[in-house]
């Protein structure tokens, strides 16, 4: 399926557009599978590849982990947990004695898990320790996590980790009484009008938070769409504007990184990426215009890209996993978007 939906005197945004299915289908972008294009909330563009369709269920891997911080803040607004301070092993009393116990497990808070500073002993950012891979093969992943050793005192050291936002899941169960399920579609997906979709269970039936779930390149674009309009979905407040200002806002610098850097396009200039409450910041930087891209990202090229500036949200799903093609959205985003739009 392929939609343009611009208004009169817009002819540069329809060529470029144009170019860009052309570029795909003559093999420029191989692994992109679904694109959307959102602005001023109303779709722009809308295009499959390789076999994808507007029904297909895309999993959105780690992309799915900043759907999880807009969880929490749903849960924080409605009093089901008093705020980001709170210790994340007063929720799980069941699971005591824990593994590995340490008492710096004890002073653990929720924002430690959301800004990936929770101390635990895994690093799945350069691949030196991927606990999530032991954690798929235990029956109850909540109480893998919970009892994983501490490499760092919380709070003091980026150590990118599944783990946290596992945990992040398991605590808006326990706040709310509810499966994670029930709680994202009573207070997600339904006002969102998202309904169809797939959550991967481990064998006690906890629905994991920090990826493998499978959704819809436009319903992936209603949750930007959320981020773009502070909370508000047709005219219903879902999250407080206050808890997408602060979950979006830049709080660490990624040391020697940049996705315009990796995607490997010539026209921009790289700037570090910032990570903030399960979301990322980098701008995209080049000499003809400026703008700070908000997003969610996950393996093989899964994005929710937010542009406030030209009021974009932009999707994508792709199958590039474990490559740096995967970053190649960022030069789709450089080449063909950002100019259709760039404010003058």
């Amino acid at each position: 399926m392929l939609l343009f939906s611009i208004a009169r005197g817009q002819k540069t945004v329809t060529n470029k557009l144009e170019d860009l299915s052309i570029a795909v289908k003559n093999g420029a972008y191989p692994n992109l599978e679904g694109l959307i294009i959102n602005k001023d909330d109303k779709k722009i563009y809308e295009n499959y590849f390789h076999g994808f369709s507007k029904d297909s269920l895309h999993d959105t891997r780690s992309a799915f982990k900043s759907v999880a911080g807009i969880l929490i803040g749903i849960a924080i607004d409605r009093g089901f947990i008093k705020s980001a301070d709170e210790k994340v092993y007063s929720y799980f009393p069941e699971y005591r004695p824990y593994g590995n116990w340490d008492a710096l497990k004890d002073s653990m808070t929720i924002e430690n898990l959301l800004e990936m500073k929770s101390g635990f002993d895994c690093e799945e950012w350069d691949g030196t320790k991927d606990c999530e891979d032991d954690m798929q093969t235990k029956q109850d992943w909540i109480k893998f996590c919970l009892d994983l050793p501490l490499k760092n005192k919380p709070g003091t050291r980026w150590d990118y980790t599944s783990i946290n936002a596992v945990l992040l899941g398991g605590i808006i169960a326990h706040a709310s009484h509810m499966t994670v399920s029930d709680f994202a579609d009573l207070y997600l997906f339904k006002p969102l009008g998202i309904t169809n979709y797939r959550w991967t269970k481990d064998s006690m039936g906890h629905e994991t938070t920090a990826g493998s779930f499978y959704i819809s390149t436009r319903d992936l674009n209603k949750i930007g769409q959320l981020v773009l309009a502070d909370g508000v979905f047709k005219g219903k407040i879902i999250v407080s504007k206050k808890w997408i200002k602060v979950m979006t806002e830049k709080r660490h610098k990624i040391e020697d990184f940049s996705n315009v850097g990796i995607s490997k396009n010539s026209t921009a200039i790289p700037q570090p990426t910032y990570y903030s409450y399960t979301w990322y910041n980098e701008e995209v930087k080049t000499e003809s215009f400026n703008y700070n891209i908000v997003f969610a990202s996950g393996n093989g090229g899964q994005y929710i890209m937010v542009v406030r500036e030209l009021g974009l949200v932009v999707s994508f799903n792709g199958n590039s996993y474990n490559s740096s093609k995967s970053k190649l959205p960022f030069d789709i985003m450089i080449k063909y978007i950002l100019p259709s739009f760039e404010q003058k």
